[in-house]
């Protein structure tokens, strides 16, 4: 992933917010009447290439489609992979030409937030809407109390094991402390079922492990002041230390390497028992069952099961990482393209995106707890508790541009790698804490 230029960034212009879009989504629920849109135009929207493919095909071939015909506006939609949409989002902004929307992950809109519109007035709407949002969709959605993007929705990630292999290493539940996680892995690792675990620069399934990970053992970033930096602690190094045994004992070593489908297919090929991810793994098993099989011939939909991250000394926690629509502030279309994004977040032209998810994805408002999909398949119901259960990156300072840019250098991660490879904790620590200090000084 390129680097971002943070101070380049920020001194580019956020002008040019767009108009106030007409109407209220409260209204539209109510009366059933379609607004005035912006007609004759045409926005372009940039998406991560989804790991549930069927919501792509449904946003390519239903929902834009009908879109189109609702606003009578033209829809470019485009998808690349996720680990790409920094470099591009960084190009367009020193450019001032790209596309009009751009999904963002984690508490990417916080690097950018001077570059984009005001949608405040679309995001309000939404939440008020439909059950309010999410406090972790708040606090990186807004910049100096205004929105920098529209909540989509909010992805998170847990265990994902084989129930059979975890049984024959003496664990029928999985392991919740990570003493209990080292015992199983290692049996597991010695049987050719080892954990499967990144530790490499990608956007999801690295920050998602370590950075709980590292609040599980006690260990911070910065203070709650936001400024302090905190990570050079005796929670840390010891977090450090445990982590290179957990490694050597019990993890594939190609995970240094790993990219976050890496670990999809490793699963799915039946050459690791567990990883941390998103339903993705899961959900494609059930989609083929005949395809994805069991050492013993058997559908492997049915030996696969959830479980959360483990505990520490600390606590247990989860990373939730909301996806957020940025509307652009070099946009010449931002009143088409806030018209679109208060259109498709209507309950049926969302709902019908969310249903195809299956539970991948939770909403960005608490209104989808309730949806019909948490009641379809026990294995997904899990996944339904990670936006109110998690901490954000920067902790325990707010997910600040500064925590963004740490992430985005995967210093955390990077932390650990260093370790595993051969340098001594303390060093380790000490190498992450003075990158830590350079970002937030």
């Amino acid at each position: 992933m390129v680097r971002i230029d943070r101070r380049r960034l920020l001194k580019l212009s956020g002008a040019g917010a767009a108009a106030a879009a007409s109407g209220g989504l409260a209204g539209i629920l109510a009366s059933g009447r379609a607004p005035a849109y912006a007609q004759g135009t045409s926005i372009h929207w940039v998406r991560w290439s989804d790991f549930v493919p069927a919501s792509d095909k449904v946003l390519r071939d239903k929902i834009l489609p009908a879109g189109e015909k609702a606003l009578g506006i033209k829809i470019r939609f485009e998808t690349i992979n996720a680990n790409d949409i920094q470099a591009r989002v960084t190009s367009s902004i020193q450019s001032g030409n790209g596309p009009d929307i751009i999904m963002a992950v984690n508490n990417w809109p916080q690097l950018y937030a001077k570059s984009l519109a005001d949608v405040s007035d679309v995001a309000d709407e939404i939440g008020n809407a439909l059950g309010g949002y999410y406090d972790i969709c708040k606090s990186v959605g807004t910049y100096q109390g205004k929105w920098i993007g529209v909540p989509w929705a909010v992805g998170g990630g847990l265990v994902c094991y084989r129930k059979s292999w975890l049984a024959e290493a003496g664990y029928p539940n999985f392991p919740v402390t990570w003493d209990q996680w080292h015992d199983a892995g290692k049996k597991l690792k010695a049987a050719g079922h080892p954990i499967g675990q990144t530790l490499g620069h990608t956007f999801g399934d690295a920050p998602g492990f370590w950075y709980p990970y590292l609040w599980s053992w006690g260990g911070k970033e910065v203070e709650a002041d936001g400024k302090t930096v905190a990570l050079d602690s005796k929670e840390t190094v010891e977090s450090v230390k445990f982590a290179i045994g957990f490694w050597n004992d019990c993890c594939d070593p190609g995970g240094l390497a790993w990219d976050d489908s890496s670990n999809n297919r490793a699963f799915l090929s039946g050459t690791i028992a567990a990883t941390n991810n998103g339903a993705s793994i899961y959900l494609e098993a059930k989609k083929k069952p005949d395809t994805y099989l069991t050492d013993k011939g058997t559908p492997m939909k049915d030996d696969i099961s959830h479980a959360p991250l483990g505990t520490g000394a600390g606590g247990h926690f989860n990373l939730p990482g909301p996806f957020i629509d940025m509307v652009m502030g070099y946009s010449p279309n931002q009143k088409a393209a806030k018209d679109f994004l208060r259109w498709v977040h209507t309950k049926p032209v969302f709902e019908e995106w969310f249903t195809s998810q299956q539970g991948y994805t939770d909403g960005a408002t608490k209104f989808w707890e309730s949806d019909a999909v948490w009641n379809a398949d026990p294995v997904m119901k899990p996944f339904k508790k990670l936006p109110a259960a998690g901490r954000l990156m920067g902790y325990a300072g707010p997910p600040s541009q500064k925590a963004a840019e740490v992430q985005t250098k995967y210093i955390i991660v990077d932390m650990y790698a260093k370790a595993v490879q051969g340098m001594k904790p303390e060093d380790a620590v000490k190498w992450a804490h003075d990158e830590l200090v350079k970002v937030y000084t």
